[in-house]
Formats: structure tokens, sequence, C-alpha cells
């Protein structure tokens, strides 16, 4: 293989590692969201739980559109639990559930950024490498 073959091969590498940090950027970027919204619906159950029954509150009805509801028994609480399906916890319940999901989301952002660390410790020795080679074939053109 001759040195611009073996420098055209490290460019590929390096795009292919600045690739695969985009996405796991991406994915960490899906998993913050996520936190965010079991956040939002912790702090919404622990304040329910304060407020008394028939309580006025605003009911998300998505596309940031509210409207005016009563909250009739705020002890009880639909919880999902995959592929469709809810169950009916208590409210303390379900804030435990809650916690639980934040903090699985919260090691895989620890994982997702370890290997956005590992890939670009990779792609900075491959670019170290090309620099050589692009240097190399630069003062024997001379």
């Amino acid at each position: 293989m001759t040195k611009e073959e073996e420098l055209q091969k490290l460019m590929a590498q390096i795009e292919q590692y600045k690739q695969q940090i985009e996405s796991l950027e991406q994915q960490n970027s899906y998993i913050q969201a996520a936190i965010s919204d079991y956040t939002r619906a912790k702090l919404t159950l622990e304040n329910l739980d304060k407020s008394e029954d028939q309580s006025d509150v605003l009911l998300p009805i998505g596309g940031s559109t509210y409207i005016d509801a009563k909250a009739k028994d705020t002890s009880k609480v639909l919880f999902d639990i995959g592929s469709g399906y809810v169950i009916e916890k208590k409210s303390d319940d379900a804030i435990k559930k809650i916690n639980n999901r934040i903090k699985d989301l919260e090691k895989n952002i620890e994982k997702v950024n370890s290997i956005i660390q590992q890939v670009q410790n990779e792609a900075t020795d491959v670019s170290m490498k090309a620099q050589k080679l692009y240097t190399e074939l630069q003062q024997g053109q001379n």
C-alpha cells in the first residue's frame, strides 16, 4: 500500500469516528430528554401529592396545548410498564419507580460518555498518524 493510499484510509477512519461520535452525542441527547421528561413527571406527582383532591390542574393534551381539569384522586396514578400496558400505582410508588428509571438513564449517559471519550481518543491517535504521514508525503515531494 502506498503512503497516499494509507493516508486516504486514515482519513476515511477519521470520518467514521466523527460520524460515530455524532451518533453517540445524539443518543446522549435522547437520554437527557427522557431524564427531563421523567423529572417533570416526578415533580408534578410531588406537587399533586401536596394538593387537595378536586384541585384545579392544567392537563397537557399534546402539541403544547393544555386544558383546565380537576384532579379527582391524586393518591393513585397510572404508570406505564411498557408495550402499551399501564398499571395503577400509589403516587409514592410511582415516584420511586421514576427515580429508578432516572438513575438507570444516568448510568446510560455515563456509559455513552465513556464510549465517546474512547472513540475520541482513537480518533486522535489516527489523526496524529495521518498528520505524520501527510508531513512525510509533503517532505518527499520537496
